[in-house]
C-alpha cells in the first residue's frame, strides 16, 4: 500500500469516527431567577441536556423538582413528607437555554452588554407561539454562547441564569432520593399546600 493510499484510509477513519461521535451534551450549574406574574422565584438549577433538577429557594411544598425528558416524567420532592409526587413532563416547563428560541422567526442586534461578569450581544428577537407573534429581549453571552437573560418585550415575563458554571453534572442529582417512597393520594399535595396557606391560630 502506498504512502498516499495509506493516508487517504487513515483520513476515512477519522472522518467516519468524528460522524459517530455524539454531539457534546450541554451541561451546567447556574442560579435561575424567574419574574411572571408580579413574582420572582429563584432556584438552583442543574443541567444535563435530557434532565434537569431544580432547587427552589421558596417556602413552598415542593423544595425540589426533578425533571426526566428521557423518561417523559417530573419528580416532585415533598421534604416536608419525605415523598415525592410524580406527574407528566410538560415541555413547555424547559429551561431556556438554547440560543435559537422555538418558533423564532428573527432576530437582531440591539446592542453589546456585560452582564453577570460575561460579555454578551443584546438581541431583539421575534418568535411565533400559537397564532401570535412575541417579542423578545435576549442577552447571548459570546465567551460561552449561553442566553444569560431572556425578557418579554412587554414586560410580564423574564429568566435570568446567574453564576453560570459549564462542566459535568452528577448523575446522583436526578435520581429519586431511596427514602423517598410516592405520595398515593394524588390530591395530598393540594392539602398540603392548602394547609400551609391557612392562617395559623395563636396558642
Amino acid at each position: 500500500m502506498t504512502h498516499r493510499m495509506r493516508r487517504a484510509v487513515f483520513l476515512g477513519l477519522i472522518g467516519s469516527l468524528l460522524t459517530m461521535a455524539p454531539a457534546w451534551a450541554l451541561e451546567f450549574t447556574a442560579d435561575l431567577i424567574t419574574h411572571a406574574n408580579g413574582k420572582t422565584h429563584a432556584s438552583n438549577l442543574y443541567y444535563r441536556d435530557d434532565r434537569w433538577r431544580l432547587e427552589h429557594q421558596d417556602n413552598a411544598p415542593v423544595n425540589v423538582t426533578i425533571v426526566r425528558k428521557d423518561k417523559q416524567v417530573t419528580w416532585l420532592l415533598i421534604s416536608s413528607l419525605k415523598h415525592y409526587k410524580e406527574v407528566p413532563y410538560d415541555a413547555s416547563q424547559a429551561p431556556k437555554v438554547q440560543e435559537k428560541l422555538e418558533g423564532e422567526v428573527s432576530r437582531s442586534v440591539v446592542g453589546t452588554e456585560i452582564l453577570d461578569g460575561h460579555p454578551t450581544t443584546l438581541f431583539e428577537v421575534h418568535a411565533q407561539e400559537g397564532t401570535t407573534i412575541v417579542d423578545y429581549y435576549q442577552w447571548l453571552a459570546t465567551d460561552i454562547h449561553f442566553p444569560l437573560k431572556l425578557v418579554r418585550k412587554d414586560g410580564s415575563w423574564s429568566v435570568e441564569y446567574r453564576r453560570v458554571r459549564m462542566g459535568h453534572v452528577s448523575d446522583f442529582l436526578f435520581q429519586l432520593p431511596v427514602n423517598f417512597p410516592p405520595l398515593e393520594e394524588f390530591d395530598g399535595l393540594d392539602r398540603l399546600e392548602r394547609d400551609q396557606a391557612r392562617p395559623k391560630t395563636k396558642m
